[in-house]
């Protein structure tokens, strides 16, 4: 009897990977239940399991008394000293049940007891081995769909991907087996429930820890990573403290192969490898590859940039359906807003188009006010007599000394006015008296 039960506890211990330990502490408490279906509730029993023998062993408990009101719980001392002659009142005496006492009822009830306590330590052990795998991968077969949810085995027990969690793209065959990611284990009435997940990001980022060994071992790092599942993924690597390594290099792998691995495994999504830079334009402009960035203009307040790019790759960065743009955006933490060159020149005329007309409306009109000041000035009056002219004012060209008086006009005898020849001045400004030529 002891060798059939050490075999049959150690072909559970393996196959049901139940501790020992668990397992013992199973049978004892379906021999108990036994006992009291058998003798009674009120009956005290004790189990002790001999690991020599391999066997169990089932005991009353009495205490010893001078008087036994119930015999159920109480020995009389006479009697007790025929199982322990040191027996003293008020010590409790083991008295050993045998097995033939333990009949077909005391029998099945043990079974259930021991079934239950056994599916129990299972949906344990199970639980406590998903639990230490949550966020990591694993692999993984298709079952059979349930509704929109898909069953998959995971050998031990089965998982289970909701819709939310499957890749629209991609169809799932009956035996196919592929790569999961654990995203929860839970405890239900049936069992743990363990949650799996195809579409979630770090999917792609623990893809890349088992490929890169760069990665695994901390020499590149992962700063940050964009997916839309199914479609493009984008990730962001530097080299951790070895300026040597290039880690966009190693992410790709000789000739691609290890990024080929990831993308076969993902069903053909696009993989973008791009280099993370401190600085936020270069890491912005290498974010939006491969579109070519022609300026950025960065706001750190509140996060946000504008990327100017040549009118020919505008749709290029934008991306199918935005999905660059949003990408790189999710990637860099950035709110981005891309245009051509001629938008942003645009922009730029709206902009001081506002700003000016905004100090019209403070100072009035400039351009009026700036005329106005220009064609006022000083009301051009005669200088009153005596007063000095300003040196400025001075006309240079003006003949210095007394002005001549103009000579008078005389008729000749036909009556005609005869214009006398002009005075000359010298150069001292005195008045010389005119010569006619003969």
């Amino acid at each position: 009897m002891g060798n059939d039960l050490a075999l049959v506890m150690s072909q559970l211990e393996h196959t049901k990977r139940i501790d020992k330990k668990q397992l013992v502490e199973a049978i004892q408490a379906a021999l108990v239940s036994a006992a009291k279906k058998v003798f009674g509730v009120g009956q005290e029993v004790d189990v002790e399991f001999d690991e020599l023998n391999c066997e169990f062993r089932a005991f009353y408990l009495k205490e010893v008394v001078e008087k036994v009101d119930d015999p159920a719980t109480q020995m009389g001392l006479s009697d007790s000293r025929k199982i322990n002659p040191e027996a003293k009142l008020g010590e409790v005496v083991r008295v050993r049940i045998p097995n033939e006492q333990f009949g077909r009822i005391a029998a099945q009830t043990a079974k259930q007891v021991i079934v239950q306590r056994v599916q129990d330590a299972e949906r344990q052990s199970v639980f406590d081995q998903f639990q230490e795998k949550v966020g990591d991968l694993i692999t993984g077969s298709v079952l059979r769909y349930e509704g929109r949810n898909l069953i998959v085995s995971l050998g031990d027990t089965e998982a289970l991907m909701p819709a939310r969690e499957q890749v629209p793209r991609e169809r799932y065959s009956t035996g196919e087996r592929m790569k999961f990611m654990v995203l929860e284990v839970r405890k239900n009435s049936r069992g743990p429930a363990v949650l799996v997940s195809r579409a979630h990001p770090d999917l792609v980022r623990k893809m890349f820890e088992l490929e890169v060994p760069e990665i695994y071992e901390g020499i590149v790092k992962i700063e940050s990573m964009a997916r839309e599942a199914g479609s493009r993924t984008k990730i962001a690597v530097r080299s951790a403290g070895d300026d040597r390594v290039d880690a966009v290099g190693a992410c790709v792998g000789v000739k691609g192969t290890r990024v080929q691995a990831i993308v076969d495994e993902i069903r053909g999504e696009k993989v973008d490898i791009v280099r993370w830079d401190p600085d936020p334009h270069t890491y912005l402009a290498n974010s939006l590859s491969p579109a070519k960035i022609s300026r950025i203009v960065y706001s750190g307040a509140d996060m946000s940039a504008k990327i100017i790019v040549p009118k020919d790759q505008l749709s290029l960065a934008i991306g199918k359906k935005g999905q660059n743009a949003r990408l790189a955006a999710r990637l860099t933490g950035t709110k981005i807003d891309i245009m051509d060159e001629e938008q942003y020149a645009g922009e730029e005329r709206a902009q001081m188009d506002a700003q000016f007309a905004q100090l019209s409306d403070e100072n009035g009109d400039p351009i009026a006010a700036l005329g106005a000041k220009e064609t006022e000035g000083p009301a051009s009056t005669p200088a009153a007599e005596g007063s000095e002219v300003p040196a400025e004012m001075r006309d240079e060209g003006a003949v210095q000394g007394e002005t001549p008086e103009a000579p008078e006009l005389v008729q000749d005898g036909t009556g005609v006015p005869v214009i006398p020849p002009s005075p000359i001045v010298d150069e001292k400004g005195a008045e010389g008296e005119g010569q006619e030529k003969e």
